[in-house]
């Protein structure tokens, strides 16, 4: 945890509270972890905000994006949608279940001609995950309540700091 952004100079936020940086994160978890500590310490969190600087877009590559992988999953896709669709008409006329099996093959059949349709059209040949993530992470309260947080912060961290330590 890097907490060396404790400078007390206050920022203007989106709602126009005054807000001072009461610690600096690597890491989102951490910045939670640091809120949740003062969740627990009963400290009012409605006053405490988390914000990320140095946004960047990574995409995780999951693996080769191909015919027969884009094919089955439009298989699943549609045969889910016809599923509940069939269920919609189930309801309406219980007693007709052919109306259910229809509808899942149709959404079946459905789902694998867009989705070979899509693939055509798709320049690329993986299949990748995004997530925004930042740089570091601000945990930046409101200025009225900064000293009691940094008290109440300080204490919860010496007491995890100590319950921590080995036994001598």
């Amino acid at each position: 945890m890097d907490t060396g952004n404790i400078s007390g100079t206050p920022t203007s936020s989106h709602t126009g509270a005054h807000k001072i940086v009461l610690g600096t994160y690597s890491t989102h978890e951490a910045a939670q972890h640091a809120v949740d500590l003062l969740a627990e310490h009963k400290f009012p969190v409605e006053h405490v905000t988390i914000v990320g600087t140095g946004l960047r877009l990574e995409e995780q590559v999951i693996g080769r994006w191909t015919l027969p992988r884009a094919v089955l999953a439009g298989a699943s896709t549609g045969a889910w949608i016809g599923l509940l669709i069939g269920l919609i008409f189930w309801i309406v006329s219980p007693w007709a279940v052919g109306a259910v099996i229809s509808a899942i093959l149709l959404g079946l059949l459905f789902g694998v001609v867009f989705a070979a349709i899509a693939y055509g059209l798709q320049r690329r040949g993986f299949a990748a995950v995004s997530a925004i993530v930042a740089d570091r992470y601000d945990v930046m309260v409101d200025a009225e309540f900064a000293e009691e947080a940094r008290r109440v912060l300080a204490a919860a961290l010496s007491a995890t700091d100590s319950s921590t330590e080995p036994p001598s």
